[in-house]
């Protein structure tokens, strides 16, 4: 089972700000790349929370009342997302471990999602530079599959095409699945702990469980009359008798 990433005196940390990655502009809406953006426009939706731009983070921002969560879309360009990250941790003293960023992910095909407490950046520019502005790879990251060109309904481009290129419509109920279920995560290790989400969603839904075994149950009466009380018994067939002869 996954372990809840935990402070210098052994207590979990609890996440307290939530990154999706993408790149600014209507140009990249609804792209593959800015799936992070997506999901984060709907947690923030869920909240009731407004989106104010923060020049000073080079970030749109959306945090509760009380402070206690703040969500965050860097509006520097994908492969610069680390200088609004540690901006906005800085300021507000969170430590990495309790920053969850959300990305997309090529090697993951649409639909699947990965919860991780910490890795490398995979190739993926965004973590890139938040780790080498954070100075570790120990945070949280939502990991949201978005496929490789050529796998499912998308047509066959390069990479980079492939990520900057929008949803097929053959997609987009997967989509909308994808996100939804993204947001339950989010919300699962926001209440619960990233623990608790990792061993509830890391799971590949491909993969059926095993069905438990039955446990075996004594026949009914109804189904083995013999063991009825009532039931006559049964004699052994009759002998038949022989005359000898004279």
């Amino acid at each position: 089972m996954a372990r809840e990433p935990s402070s210098p005196t052994g207590e979990p940390v609890s996440i307290r700000l939530v990154v999706g990655l993408g790149n600014p502009g209507t140009r990249y809406r609804g792209t593959r790349h800015n799936i992070g953006f997506d999901l984060l426009d709907r947690l923030a939706a869920a909240r009731g929370l407004t989106w104010r731009p923060e020049k000073k983070w080079q970030a749109e921002i959306a945090r509760t009342a009380d402070g206690r969560l703040v969500l965050a879309k860097p509006q520097t360009y994908m492969n610069l997302s680390g200088e609004a990250v540690r901006a906005i941790a800085a300021f507000h003293k969170f430590p990495p471990d309790a920053v969850l960023i959300a990305h997309d992910d090529v090697d993951l095909p649409l639909g699947r999602l990965r919860l991780r407490a910490s890795g490398s950046a995979g190739g993926h520019n965004g973590l890139k530079s938040i780790i080498q502005h954070l100075g570790t790879d120990a945070f949280p990251r939502l990991k949201i599959g978005v496929g490789r060109a050529g796998e499912g309904a998308a047509p066959r481009r390069d990479m980079i095409d492939h990520v900057l290129g929008r949803f097929d419509p053959a997609e987009h109920e997967t989509l909308e699945k994808t996100l939804a279920t993204a947001s339950d995560a989010v919300e699962c290790a926001l209440s619960s702990g990233l623990a608790a989400a990792m061993n509830r969603y890391n799971q590949n839904p491909e993969t059926p469980k095993p069905p438990r075994p039955q446990p075996r149950r004594k026949p009914t009466e109804t189904e083995d009359p013999s063991l009825s009380p009532e039931a006559p018994a049964t004699d052994p067939p009759p002998v038949e008798e022989t005359q000898s002869q004279p």
